[in-house]
């Protein structure tokens, strides 16, 4: 088995990935256990074998999405400051155009249900007001 993988290394990963694409065709489970090979093995560029781990704590702690927007200390005071107050802002803003929004879309309702009242007065030969009760 050893021998196959290393002929099939040698062409490159194209070749990995067209075997597992045959294996699918062919009888999915021979696909799915070449798949499980791949990643097992790490030929794929999966786990330790190609340092993934070093790599994410080399990015150390500004790519870590646990520490995003908990208010930790960046060291530079006037820094943390600023980012205090422009992320208050930001929410306030945040708010403010959520409101605006939901007042936008009760206007739309508004307008559409005044569109359908005077279409429905206008069919029914407008004997009805917008404050009498519905005809059944």
């Amino acid at each position: 088995m050893t021998d196959i993988a290393a002929k099939i290394d040698a062409i490159g990963k194209p070749a990995w990935i067209g075997l597992v694409v045959v294996g699918f065709i062919l009888f999915w489970p021979v696909g799915l256990a070449i798949l499980a090979y791949l990643f097992w093995s790490g030929r794929m560029g999966c786990g330790r074998k190609f340092g993934m781990d070093e790599m994410r704590r080399a990015r150390g702690r500004w790519y870590n999405p646990q520490e995003w927007g908990n208010g930790g200390s960046s060291g530079n005071r006037a820094f943390d400051d600023y980012r205090a107050e422009t992320l208050k802002r930001l929410e306030e803003e945040q708010k403010e155009f959520f409101e605006f929004l939901e007042r936008l879309r009760q206007a739309k309702d508004k307008a559409e249900f005044d569109q359908f009242m005077a279409d429905r007065n206008r069919r029914s030969g407008g004997t009805e007001g917008p404050d009498s009760p519905p005809r059944y």
